[in-house]
């Protein structure tokens, strides 16, 4: 596996961030940090994210970064150019996954069905991301469609929580899931950093509940 999904793997959670500024992003990472996750995915829903995503990766090296929600070429080009270090999009876009391989970097298209999993893993996707996961039939889905893609990997987002997570976790072909229960908006725009510290730190801890059979 790819270095950077190696790690992505070892971390297992993957915060999903939306920023509304600039100032929030160094606190907040160091907040995700001190509580066990060095990773962030940071979306392009917002006009800060690409700032946002420079100010981490030149200020918080070890911090890994990924960009959300890209839709566009253009927008994988400058998450990129930012330091990000994998793409992740809604949905499968077969020129924005093509465009992203090509220049070298990790692509993680979204995909809902075995048919958009099949043409991403021949495209070069080594993991693909599965979304909205709950609403399309969560980890019951992935182990019948896993039985004929062996070799499929997934970054399972949309539903993951608290109480689910290490149902995702437990299956092997899951590298790792998405979520945002650590770091809810309302607690960013608070600057609530000690509460969000507090639970990054707690689902860690229930992340390794799994008896660290997910490492």
């Amino acid at each position: 596996m790819n270095s950077v999904l190696q790690r992505v793997y070892e971390i297992g959670i993957i915060p999903v961030i939306a920023f509304n500024s600039v100032d929030e992003a160094l606190p907040l990472c160091k907040a995700l940090m001190a509580g066990g996750l060095p990773a962030a995915e940071v979306t392009f829903r917002t006009a800060c994210a690409e700032e946002c995503i420079k100010k981490i990766h030149e200020e918080l090296p070890d911090m890994l970064l990924g960009a959300g929600t890209v839709l566009t070429v253009d927008q994988a080009d400058r998450a990129m150019a930012a330091g990000a270090s994998f793409i992740v999009a809604p949905g499968f876009d077969p020129e924005v996954c093509k465009h992203v391989i090509d220049k070298g970097g990790i692509m993680m298209p979204g995909t809902a069905t075995s048919g958009e999993m099949q043409q991403a893993m021949n495209m070069g996707c080594e993991v693909v991301k599965f979304f909205p996961a709950e609403a399309n039939g969560g980890v019951d889905k992935l182990k019948n469609i896993g039985a004929a893609l062996k070799t499929c990997k997934w970054m399972c987002t949309g539903g993951v929580n608290a109480k689910n997570v290490n149902n995702y976790l437990g299956y092997n072909q899951i590298i790792a899931v998405g979520g945002t229960w650590m770091c809810k908006s309302d607690k960013i725009k608070a600057g609530a950093w000690d509460e969000i510290t507090a639970m990054s730190r707690e689902a860690v801890d229930v992340m390794l509940g799994l008896q660290l059979g997910h490492i």
